[in-house]
């Protein structure tokens, strides 16, 4: 199964109350409604082995294809949108495309 990966933290000016809010209300129900997206899975990372945690946050998003995601659902205005809000509540992210091995 196809994966995407989003990794990022929030921008100085956004709460991790005020994105949790937007998380629930708005962008996992969003998400979820695209036709290729099985499933949204958001995590907030609270400690690491390390020690360093580079990003605080982490989306994974199971895909029934990612050729439909990348090149019909994403190119819809209302996921056009929702990019627009969302890059402007984070910072620091990188975007990940991988398939399940186990």
């Amino acid at each position: 199964m196809a994966k995407e990966i989003i990794l990022y933290n929030l921008a100085k000016h956004v709460t991790d109350e005020q994105y949790k809010d937007y998380a629930i209300k708005e962008k996992g129900p969003l998400i979820e409604s695209l036709p290729s997206v099985k499933k949204f899975e958001l995590f907030k990372i609270t400690r690491s082995v390390s020690g360093e945690i580079p990003y605080k946050y982490m989306g994974i998003v199971d895909l029934t294809s990612l050729d439909d995601f990348l090149h019909k659902d994403t190119q819809s205005k209302k996921y056009q949108d929702f990019r627009a809000k969302w890059q402007t509540m984070v910072s620091n992210f990188d975007i990940l495309f991988g398939e399940e091995v186990y």
